[in-house]
């Protein structure tokens, strides 16, 4: 991507990370990030023909030593402070896409809310949340 990152592509960073974090994408995390796009508000004036783009610029980026790292700060840089929790309930809808959360994901959380400056009381009301959102019987 050579245009600087605006909202949407911080968001879909931080769901290509979520998915990518374990080194295996899923069928059910790439299709619940095309649910995303397609049916958040947050996505409503995205052009979606630029996901696939947007994501494998993510991808390059992570591919690099410190990709993590420089994802984190493009997020935290490009999101106004009132799309940081959308961004972490985001990658917790990822996370749990394919209805098991693995270490590497729920350790990429921490760091995510780390970078976002949300406090433990925010991050585990958008956990419960999503837990109450995907659970099946």
């Amino acid at each position: 991507m050579t245009e600087a990152p605006n909202h949407h592509a911080a968001l879909i960073y931080v769901m290509v990370t979520m998915s990518a974090v374990d080194r295996t994408m899923t069928d059910a995390e790439l299709a619940r990030i095309g649910e995303i796009v397609s049916h958040l508000p947050i996505f409503a004036d995205f052009d979606q023909e630029q996901l696939v783009k947007t994501a494998a610029a993510c991808g390059e980026i992570l591919g690099e030593d410190g990709g993590l790292q420089r994802v984190l700060a493009i997020v935290r840089s490009t999101l106004p402070k009132k799309l940081r929790e959308t961004a972490y309930a985001i990658g917790l809808e990822i996370a749990a896409a394919d209805m098991e959360v693995r270490p590497e994901e729920v350790r990429f959380l921490e760091l995510l809310g780390e970078a976002l400056d949300l406090d433990k009381m925010t991050t585990a009301a958008i956990e419960r949340g999503i837990k109450a959102r995907n659970t099946v019987l």
